[in-house]
């Protein structure tokens, strides 16, 4: 069953159990967004351990920004959090540029990690491509400003999908070697939360590539502003095989659009796979998409409706936001500041 963010007893003796995880502001919240990560923080608030989220802004500008449209793509991820049932007072909800201990921190990491750590980190190599001699300086550090975003929280445990897990044990290099270097045990070492029926939600026109924004088809995703028709249409077309359903996951292997949409409905049902498959096994697609057209519509039209409803008034936004962001430097200054005078600062 998708239990959302489990939060076992903290890595290191000593530190509070602390959830902290972050979203970059591109627009186009999709389902992918929130099966694996927006549903699963706002399951996660009940269990009483704080959870601190954040709009990682500073890390879209590593590659450019149209700045209307940064500043507009940010409000809108607020709004996905809080439509998703993210509750402003009950977890800490911010964008990381109005917390300047974030920027502070991450310095101090690129003196703390080694240039043979950057270069194994495979999310730069995807996105600089074959133009990596013209990636801006940030793109290729922006692994030590993640691991400041967690670790200036003490953050102990990081909600991740699969290709953010290395940055996470890199965030671990740098804690260790920060902790070795000036003999403490300043910072703890954050564990890595990965699991959901659906955390890694694949493409609707091919099961083998990841739903993303940047996919020219828009035929290929579920965005959070889509209403139901447009929902209900993308889902009828997605594409399948012409089997039945198996009667047990494993006979999804091999058949990656049906895997993905028994995911889908595993999630969105707050079920599993093998409780999708014993319902629905032995069926053909006519009627298993139906079936989930009509959950997904249920579960995400009245998100797309809160959503709307608050981009219609970003003062709201904009507030929610410097409340959380003034509850998140309540944490991070005695961090950063504990942080000079372990370094040797003068005037920290």
């Amino acid at each position: 069953m998708t239990e959302g963010v489990q939060t076992p007893p903290a890595a290191d003796a000593g530190f509070t159990p602390r959830v902290f995880s972050g979203i970059q502001p591109s627009g186009q919240l999709h389902l992918g967004n929130y099966l694996g990560a927006l549903k699963r923080f706002a399951d996660a608030q009940e269990r009483g351990v704080q959870s601190i989220y954040c709009m990682v802004d500073l890390h879209a500008i590593t590659v450019w920004q149209d700045p209307a449209d940064l500043r507009n793509a940010t409000r809108e991820l607020a709004a996905g959090f809080i439509a998703s049932g993210i509750d402003p007072e009950k977890s800490i909800l911010f964008n990381q540029s109005q917390v300047p201990e974030h920027a502070q921190l991450a310095w101090m990491f690129n003196c703390v990690a080694r240039l043979g750590w950057m270069n194994r980190m495979t999310q730069f190599k995807d996105k600089a491509g074959k133009n990596a001699e013209k990636a801006s300086l940030g793109l290729y550090a922006y692994p030590a400003l993640m691991a400041a975003d967690i670790l200036i929280y003490h953050a102990t445990h990081v909600p991740v999908g699969e290709d953010q897990k290395q940055h996470v044990e890199l965030t671990r290099d740098i804690a260790a070697k920060f902790n070795h270097d000036y003999q403490t045990d300043f910072f703890p070492m954050p564990e890595p939360v990965i699991e959901g029926a659906a955390t890694r939600v694949m493409s609707l026109r091919d099961g083998s590539k990841k739903m993303s924004k940047s996919d020219p088809s828009d035929a290929s995703r579920i965005n959070m502003t889509d209403d139901a028709d447009t929902i209900a249409a993308k889902i009828r077309k997605a594409k399948t095989d012409p089997d039945a359903l198996p009667s047990d996951a494993k006979g999804l292997e091999g058949r990656p659009e049906a895997r993905n949409l028994v995911n889908i409905y595993a999630a969105l049902s707050d079920s599993t796979v093998d409780a999708v498959l014993s319902e629905f096994g032995g069926q053909q697609f006519s009627a298993f998409k139906p079936k989930l057209s009509e959950l997904a519509v249920e579960r995400l039209a009245p998100i797309s409706t809160e959503m709307a409803r608050l981009m219609q008034h970003t003062d709201e936004i904009d507030a929610i936001l410097g409340r959380g962001a003034a509850r998140a430097r309540e944490i991070a200054t005695p961090v950063i500041k504990q942080t000079y005078e372990i370094v040797g600062l003068v005037g920290s």
